[in-house]
């Protein structure tokens, strides 16, 4: 059997507020809403109910959900519970588990204003992968539920083909 790279699908993200979240995630990343805020309910009867018994197990009865895409077609599913934590976890790096999830914007610094002014925070100033010689930057932002991700102005093959961490000299 042949191994070749997978396509990435989507991502699912638990937010404290559902309209809230789709909201920002539509006005300020300019995700497209393929699917609005919507309530799925405990149910045997239904494929996605019977799906979410099986991913979620017994201990819940409602949550709502939200379907969003990027530019290139990768999906964001936000997720909205009625009950458990309604904060971000602490950032910690360096526990095993999903860290962050990266975006692309020539106009790093317009998002990150925009992030700002609609409530969530610039973690850390505006690097350079290679200063003074190509243009590639990156900033850790945080949404304003407390989700910490991350901004390219360049591909993720353009910024490390070049070997961001190669020895200079």
């Amino acid at each position: 059997m042949t191994t070749y790279p997978k396509r990435f699908s989507h991502i699912g993200i638990t937010v404290p507020d559902i309209n809230k979240a789709a909201k920002f995630y539509s006005e300020v990343m300019g995700w497209y809403t393929i699917m609005p805020p919507s309530l799925v309910k405990k149910e045997t009867d239904t494929a996605i109910g019977q799906m979410c018994i099986d991913v979620f197990g017994d201990d819940w009865e409602t949550f709502e959900i939200a379907h969003l895409a990027t530019s290139d077609g990768i999906g964001v599913e936000l997720f909205s519970f009625p009950h458990g934590k309604k904060e971000a976890p602490e950032f910690n790096p360096f526990n095993t588990g999903l860290f962050h999830f990266c975006v692309q914007d020539p106009d790093i610094e317009g998002l990150i204003e925009k992030i700002v002014a609609a409530g969530g925070k610039q973690r850390m100033p505006i690097r350079e992968y290679y200063p003074n010689d190509k243009p590639y930057k990156m900033c850790y932002v945080e949404d304003p539920f407390g989700i910490v991700f991350e901004i390219y102005t360049h591909s993720y093959e353009l910024t490390y083909s070049s070997g961001a961490y190669a020895n200079e000299g």
